[in-house]
C-alpha cells in the first residue's frame, strides 16, 4: 500500500473519531434526557425512600467516588438506611451530553436533609455520572459526587 493511501485512511479515521468525541448536548425534551432524568431522580430519591427499580439502573461493574474521596460499587450505591433515611429529597437540573450512540455524560445536582446526632442539616451535591448503553440498555457505569455549599 502506498504511503498516501495509508495517510488518507488514517486521516479519515482520526477525523471520524474527533467528530464523535466532541459530543452533542441534548435538549431537555429529548427522549433520552427524559429517560435519564427519571432514573437519576430515582437514584436521588433513594436517599429518602427505598427504590427497588434502581438495581437495573446501576451497572454491575459500576464504580463511584464519594464526596470524601472513597470508592464504592453497585452494592453500596443501592444501600438504603431504613433506620435513618434522609428527608426532603430535592432533585435539581440535569444536562446530558451524548458521545456517539452508546455513551453519555450526565451533569446534575440534588439535595436532602440528613439527621446526625439529632440535628438536621441540608446536604447539597453536584455530580457527574457516566452512562453506557450495553445490550440495548442504558446504565450508570461511573459517578463522581461533590458536596457544595447549599444556597
Amino acid at each position: 500500500m502506498s504511503k498516501i493511501v495509508v495517510i488518507a485512511i488514517g486521516a479519515t479515521l482520526l477525523t471520524g473519531t474527533a467528530v464523535a468525541q466532541s459530543g452533542q448536548w441534548l435538549a431537555d425534551d429529548d427522549p433520552l434526557v427524559k429517560k435519564i432524568y427519571a432514573k437519576e431522580k430515582m437514584w436521588a430519591d433513594g436517599n429518602c425512600s427505598e427504590q427497588p427499580g434502581l438495581k437495573d439502573v446501576i451497572a454491575e461493574d459500576f464504580q463511584g467516588t464519594h464526596v470524601a474521596g472513597g470508592r464504592y460499587g453497585k452494592s453500596e450505591a443501592l444501600e438504603f438506611d431504613a433506620k435513618n433515611p434522609d428527608k426532603n429529597c430535592q432533585f435539581g437540573s440535569v444536562k446530558v451530553k451524548k458521545f456517539g450512540e452508546n455513551l453519555a455524560m450526565v451533569y446534575g445536582n440534588e439535595s436532602s436533609v440528613k439527621t446526625k446526632d439529632g440535628k438536621d442539616a441540608r446536604v447539597c451535591l453536584v455530580w457527574t455520572d457516566t452512562w453506557l448503553k450495553r445490550n440495548g440498555k442504558w446504565q450508570i457505569i461511573a459517578a463522581q459526587d461533590n458536596a457544595v455549599k447549599c444556597e
